[in-house]
Order: structure tokens, then sequence, then C-alpha cells
């Protein structure tokens, strides 16, 4: 369940990195109202006590989380080449992402509970992208990467939409899919021609 942290591959975590390891694979699969300080502490094999001291409150743990998830996103698109042509560069970047959410369907999940559930806790999830967005824009537009015609705040929302717009659509699509395939099943050929072009 551990799983390393950036830059962390092939060495031993902290007790600290693994409280936070734990938690955001906890969230991502109870949610944080789901799961206890006390829950996290056994699955990083600590004690309670010792979240405390390094988070202080579950608002803390969350905002480590959410800097783990930052910090995975930058990660990926700093593996991205970039001695590429300047048409390729954002739809490399956005392989890069979109490679990093299939090896950790942890980070998928809890993006997902974390911008979606409009009963979670609200951190500062959406800001952080954000603000990650923004600086690589920039520096995109500062070498010459990205377009400097287009305003950066419209670029910025356009990279987080191809970003995370599968990855929020993913369940829509599959229960489309499902539906397609029941009704396609029961034999409704109408339905299977006039809403999903099937013969």
């Amino acid at each position: 369940m551990n799983r390393s942290a950036p830059g962390a591959a092939g060495q031993d975590l902290t007790a600290k990195a693994r409280i936070r390891n734990a938690a955001l694979d906890l969230y991502a699969a109870n949610g944080e109202d789901g799961t206890s300080l006390r829950t996290v502490a056994t699955a990083a094999g600590v004690t309670v006590g010792l979240v405390v001291h390094h988070y202080g409150t579950k608002d803390g743990l969350r905002g480590a989380v959410e800097r783990l998830v930052v910090e995975h996103f930058a990660t990926a698109l700093a593996s991205a080449p970039v001695d590429v042509p300047g048409a390729d560069i954002a739809r490399i970047r956005n392989e890069a992402v979109a490679d990093m959410l299939v090896r950790r369907p942890e980070v998928v999940n809890y993006l997902r509970r974390a911008l979606l559930d409009p009963g979670g806790q609200r951190g500062e999830l959406l800001e952080r992208l954000t603000e990650l967005t923004h600086r690589e824009v920039a520096a995109m537009r500062e070498s010459g990467a990205a377009s400097r015609v287009r305003a950066d705040a419209v670029q910025v929302v356009d990279v987080i939409v191809t970003q995370l717009g599968r990855l929020f659509l993913q369940p829509l699509v599959d229960s489309m899919l499902s539906a397609y395939t029941l009704i396609c099943r029961s034999g409704d050929r109408f339905i299977c021609r006039s809403v999903f072009g099937v013969p």
C-alpha cells in the first residue's frame, strides 16, 4: 500500500513520509471523513502520537497529501522531454501526466474525491494545482514553447481541463458504455441505432 514519493524511489521512507503516503492511499479509498488518524497511523506502522507530532491535525495531514499529489504532477511534467518541436510539447507533457495517473490510481481516486465530492473536506488542492500549472505555463511562454497571444489564464484553464477532464469524465463514460451494452444486449436496436449510432 505504501508508495514511494516522487524522488524517493529505492530509498527507505521516513515515518513522516510513510504517514503521508498511507493517508493518500486511505483518503483515496475511503475519503478523508471515512479515515481516522488512528487508521492512518496503523497503516503507516506508527503511533497516533507520531501522526499528531508531524502533522498536528487532519487539516495538516490533508495539506501534506495535497502537496504530494501536486508533487506527482510536477515530477511527471519534469520528466517530459523539452527538446521537441513546440507544437508537440503540450501533447507530450499531457501524456506524461496521463501516464503518471495510470501508474498512480491512488492519485486519481484522491483527485476525484477531493475535487468532485460536494460533501468532502474542502482543501486547497485545486488552488495548488492551479499554481503549479500557472508556473509551468509561464515558463513555457517565456521559453517560446507556448503562445503569448492567448491570455495565460485561458492557457492555465485549458491545461487543467485537458489533463483532468478525462479523469473526471471517465465514470460517466463508463456508465454510458454500460448502459449501451445493456440496451443493445436487450435487443432494442432502435435505441442502439438512434442514440449510439450502432447498426
